[in-house]
């Protein structure tokens, strides 16, 4: 982002408009973090705020600060694309392109708002009149922070800000833990909890709320993993009828894919989940080191993400995705064996 795209920002924001903020289809921590936390940032700030998600989120990011005011596309969409067609500016956070919004796509293509990306995922469509892309950075959470210090406002950030922000921080980096994280990252995590996030808190709120049938879920999935040691690769499999069988809520499977990458010596780990309902096998994928998932994911399952976080999906069956996975691992094996 420019000086002068900064400069034409600050214009743009010096006096009210309507406002609406969107995040991906099956928001996470990081995409419902960023868009409050921009929320309250720009009611501060005099503006009329919304955020309109294209579809519900998990249980446990349902105690952040302004949560109650989201709006939700898939349940609400005659409110939703009224608000969106009356819109001044529409910030469009934690996605790049318009299709990861699932149905509200052809929404926001026809909106003649002006569009202001924020983003840290690989490869944007050029669709916004402003475009803050970085895929250094850990988070959009941490962009937010970043933006909002790009207009010289770092100051209006309360508690309820910096407990959003913080939010996708911690999430999208695994506790502080990937790559992703760097000195910057604890800097601006250091002046949250200065600004008043409750680290302590937070961390409970979002990883200490299982619910048994999400234990027993987590120990369904991990008695279907499956090594494949001469690629260095491990996944695991959840169909249907195991999801229904413990009465699967949105948010139970958030970092199972992580418990194969943890195995010794594995690089990349896949884990590749039924949803009978959309008619696709949703899948997240993971690795250590220079292996690009990313790159991976967009050549073999209509996806895409990070170096080391991505997601894809497959139209066919559970069974027949899992053989598409392990006859393509041969083409990689001496990148997987050389990392």
């Amino acid at each position: 982002m420019t000086k002068d795209d900064i400069t034409g920002i600050k214009e743009l924001l010096a006096s009210k408009k309507n406002i609406v903020i969107v995040p991906h289809k099956n928001p996470d921590g990081d995409a419902i973090g960023s868009t409050l936390g921009l929320y309250h940032f720009l009611l501060k700030n005099n503006h009329k705020v919304h955020v309109i998600v294209p579809n519900d989120y998990p249980h446990f990011l349902k105690w952040i600060p302004g949560e109650e005011h989201i709006i939700k596309y898939d349940t609400n969409k005659t409110d939703s694309e009224a608000l969106v067609g009356q819109a001044d500016i529409i910030f469009t956070l934690d996605f790049n392109a318009f299709h990861r919004t699932g149905n509200m796509a052809p929404v926001l293509e026809n909106s003649k708002a002006l569009k202001i990306m924020i983003d840290h995922h690989q490869e944007p469509d050029n669709y916004a009149t402003y475009t803050y892309s970085d895929v250094t950075m850990s988070s959009t959470c941490e962009m937010v922070y970043h933006f909002i210090d790009k207009l010289d406002l770092l100051e209006q950030i309360d508690k309820a800000i910096a407990t959003c922000l913080y939010v996708g921080i911690m999430t999208d980096t695994g506790s502080f833990r990937f790559r992703s994280t760097t000195s910057k990252t604890h800097r601006v995590i250091a002046h949250l909890i200065d600004l008043g996030a409750d680290n302590n808190t937070i961390h409970n709120n979002v990883y200490d709320t299982n619910s048994h049938n999400r234990l027993q879920l987590l120990g369904c999935a991990l008695s279907n993993l499956e090594i494949l040691p001469e690629y260095r690769t491990a996944y695991i499999t959840i169909s249907q009828n195991e999801l229904n069988r413990y009465d699967y809520k949105k948010g139970y499977t958030e970092g199972i894919v992580n418990y194969a990458l943890s195995l010794s010596n594995i690089i990349f780990a896949a884990i590749f989940i039924e949803d009978k309902k959309e008619g696709i096998i949703k899948i997240s994928l993971r690795s250590k080191g220079s292996f690009s998932v990313n790159a991976f994911s967009r050549a073999h399952f209509n996806g895409g993400g990070h170096n080391n976080a991505a997601g894809g999906r497959s139209e066919v069956s559970l069974s027949k995705t899992v053989e598409k996975f392990t006859s393509i691992l041969p083409t990689y094996k001496k990148d997987l064996n050389n990392d």
